[in-house]
């Protein structure tokens, strides 16, 4: 995309995009500081099931709508990649012994996916096999059917470790995806699942395996090479060390970005080496309950910007989810992630400048 259509979509509002009638959002800019070659958007969870998909599958619905007024912020964006934490089927049993189940209608899902721009699905998680093998074949074929590349499941466990290859804007982007959990959603040579490991760099079987993936990811020769994880548990704001610890050995390995999600919060930044670590992107848009004490419906857009292939900003933009939706921060909601963005990141030495509403990092 050019850097004059990201401007055009950047001040138009939601009713010039696809020709829509809604009411048109402020302009949500990029107008107002330095543009770079090539501007990603990572994404936390987007968790499409439940009351999210009885909402969207009903007729009339727009499934544009689930995007609130962030929607015209991510179009102007050369690309998103989110963790999608759901089934795209309507189809196939629930898996044995699960407490949450969750499966949204790809005949919305996908044309919602499409409008809020994700070029990059991560299935590597713990909801990616709810609803068994039936679905996530279904959730692979809608992806691959509108173009959107995904990571982290397959057929086998070489197919679930492949990595996918997509250009963005000007970058040619690489990803590889793994999780932590469930180890029974796991890909096996009988049976299509999830690219499962123990995320420990001191465990062999997953530096053996998790190391061979990245350098096929390399050998792409990509000028991004990201590693989207679903690791750590729910409800955490702070990283333990060995997910630090292996968080640096990926960068050591060669990953320029670290894309983390699972805990439903969103956790520190950190600058490694030659690489960045986002430790936790929380969710981009759900149907949770709120927890008052952790406020896991307040979140953040992390645009990585890139110039001729190499990191050069990560701008974080304030988002909340309520109702069923995502929309653009308020200025009191907004001035609670800065400070804990800043809270969060500070064990990692990271210190942010302000621009608006958002926090900046130079890289």
């Amino acid at each position: 995309m050019s850097r004059h259509r990201r401007a055009f979509l950047a001040t138009v509002g939601t009713a010039a995009l696809a020709g829509c009638t809604a009411p048109v959002a402020e302009p949500t800019a990029f107008e107002d500081h330095e543009r770079r070659d090539t501007t990603i958007g990572f994404a936390g969870d987007a968790m499409l099931g439940r009351n999210v998909d009885g909402r969207y599958r009903r007729a009339g619905v727009d499934p544009a709508g689930v995007w609130g007024d962030l929607r015209p912020r991510l179009a102007s964006l050369d690309g998103v990649c989110c963790n999608l934490e759901c089934c795209l089927s309507t189809r196939g049993d629930r898996f044995p012994d699960r407490t949450y189940y969750f499966r949204a209608d790809p005949a919305w899902a996908v044309p919602a996916l499409e409008a809020g721009n994700v070029r990059v699905a991560s299935l590597a998680n713990n909801h990616a096999m709810d609803y068994g093998r039936v679905a996530l074949r279904d959730t692979i074929d809608a992806l691959e059917a509108d173009g959107i590349a995904r990571a982290g499941a397959g057929e086998t466990p070489a197919a679930a470790r492949t990595p996918a290859t997509v250009s963005i804007g000007e970058a040619d982007v690489a990803v590889v995806s793994f999780a932590d959990h469930y180890a029974a959603y796991a890909a096996t040579e009988d049976r299509p699942g999830t690219a499962y490991v123990e995320m420990d760099p001191k465990a062999p079987e997953t530096r053996r395996v998790v190391g061979a993936a990245v350098d096929r990811a390399r050998a792409t020769d990509p000028d991004l090479l990201v590693a989207s994880l679903h690791w750590g548990p729910n409800w955490v704001e702070y990283p333990d060390d060995r997910l630090v610890s292996f968080g640096h050995w990926l960068v050591d390995r060669g990953v320029d970005l670290v894309h983390g999600h699972s805990a439903h919060v969103v956790q520190g930044v950190e600058r490694y080496g030659d690489g960045l670590v986002l430790h936790d992107t929380g969710d981009i848009v759900d149907d949770y309950v709120t927890k008052e004490d952790l406020r896991n419906d307040r979140s953040f857009l992390f645009e990585v910007g890139l110039d001729g292939g190499d990191l050069e900003e990560l701008r974080l933009v304030p988002v909340v989810i309520d109702d069923r939706r995502v929309d653009r921060a308020d200025a009191d909601a907004a001035a609670w992630l800065r400070e804990t963005m800043r809270d969060r990141s500070a064990p990692f030495g990271t210190a942010y400048d302000r621009d608006g509403g958002d926090l900046v990092l130079s890289l």
